[in-house]
């Protein structure tokens, strides 16, 4: 199985570490080419108007895109966003792929950030959620499981071969959202 991680800004190294744990080499992914051949996508978080300024040069954004349609793909905060097809607060730009809206920032600024421990549709134990300048998500579509909430909004939701998160799971140390984007992955594979 190879699994890309968007390196361009963001938390991209603390996603390969998750995944080294859970026995996958990540390959980091700067360029369009090196979207050829992977089974799968993590899409950090970090600054979703920043990637997406690295994301427009070389034809990436359309390339990108065009792959996240078909290829099981993870998004986290800032990749959350840029997978949702409906942007708010402000309105942006996206791939448009996962059938939810979300706006940026909605719980605050930096220093509004905070870590919360909460049950989810997972297996096992209540799962701890690391939320930094987090989106809000504020509507799903019908094709859209929701597997986590946070005062009553959706926080971890999964439509076909893609899954988002406005938390960053790979700030702690529960690798069970990992696990579950590694399964969706196998699940997508030729059999």
């Amino acid at each position: 199985m190879t699994i890309g991680v968007l390196a361009l800004q963001g938390a991209f190294e603390a996603h390969v570490k998750a995944l080294d744990s859970l026995g996958i080499a990540a390959k980091l992914v700067r360029t369009p080419p090196e979207l050829a051949d992977l089974d799968g996508l993590v899409m950090p978080g970090g600054e979703s108007t920043t990637m997406l300024k690295f994301l427009e040069k070389n034809g990436f954004f359309d390339v990108l895109q065009s792959f996240v349609r078909h290829t099981p793909t993870f998004g986290t905060c800032a990749g959350c966003i840029l997978l949702a097809k409906d942007v708010k607060n402000p309105t942006q730009k996206s791939l448009a792929a996962l059938d939810i809206t979300v706006e940026r920032n909605a719980y605050g600024r930096q220093i509004d950030s905070t870590i919360l421990t909460a049950p989810t549709n997972l297996p096992g134990n209540p799962l701890e959620m690391v939320f930094i300048r987090a989106p809000r998500i504020t509507r799903t579509g019908p094709g859209v499981e929701v597997l986590a909430n946070r005062d009553g909004f959706p926080v971890l939701v999964h439509e076909g071969h893609l899954l988002a998160a406005t938390f960053h799971p790979e700030l702690g140390a529960d690798l069970r959202v990992h696990q579950l984007f590694l399964d969706i992955v196998q699940a997508h594979r030729p059999s």
